[in-house]
């Protein structure tokens, strides 16, 4: 990553969007502290992430496609364990409520094993939604639901982001789900910032109507890689 700069506030949801290899999932991971970055720093609530990555985490919640949580804990035991961990108060009533709001209820006892993809996803979201963040960082936080649970996801997002001013940043392929809860856009390519700002601001600048006509307008040069970066 070169020359990333950006910033937001109470209830923004930003979309980073990019082809494969671009530095999404690395920029999520630097967000996270997972990897530090060679110059400048990461601040959260006006604090830098490195002196107080333990109290600032507290505060954020984090899900990915490309994490998996143990497959031989039940569902229940896998959120006790970032119950305990993020000192969740009132943890089983808490643990009922996610499991509720992501349909996972009945596979409350289920071994993560058993789960398909989207189920695992939808666990994986409602791990990062345990202990009530204030910052939300999800990498593809769509794939592998089916359509309608897909959109179900956007609205809850979009809701907790209007009603409780969560931040959420967020990666998807996803275009048209994205465009629908994205109020800024950062667009990265080979590491670097193409462009950043809000949606319909970024639509005027590159004369488009939609994220899609934006996307492949602005990365139509962009060599597609295997894999994320």
């Amino acid at each position: 990553m070169k020359d990333v700069s950006f910033s937001l506030f109470k209830g923004d949801i930003l979309g980073i969007i990019g082809p494969n290899g671009a530095g999404k999932t690395t920029l999520l991971y630097i967000l996270l502290g997972i990897i530090e970055p060679t110059s400048g720093e990461v601040k959260y609530f006006g604090r830098p992430l490195k002196k107080e990555r333990s109290k600032i985490l507290k505060r954020v919640g984090f899900a990915s496609n490309y994490v998996s949580l143990p497959y031989s804990l039940t569902v229940e035991e896998n959120l006790k364990v970032f119950a305990h961990l993020y000192e969740v108060k009132d943890y089983r009533r808490r643990i009922d409520e996610v499991l509720q709001t992501f349909k996972l209820a009945d596979k409350k006892k289920a071994l993560c094993r058993a789960l398909s993809t989207g189920e695992m996803m939808r666990l994986n979201l409602a791990r990062a939604f345990l202990h009530e963040p204030d910052v939300l960082l999800l990498d593809e936080p769509t794939a592998g639901l089916d359509p309608e649970y897909m959109r179900e996801v956007a609205e809850f997002l979009k809701k907790q982001a209007e009603e409780r001013g969560l931040s959420i940043i967020l990666t998807s392929h996803q275009l048209s789900e994205l465009e629908k809860i994205a109020n800024k856009l950062l667009l990265i390519k080979e590491g670097r910032i193409l462009a950043f700002g809000g949606l319909e601001e970024l639509f005027k600048l590159y004369g488009v109507d939609n994220l899609e006509e934006l996307y492949f307008k602005a990365f139509s040069n962009a060599s597609l890689g295997d894999s994320d970066g």
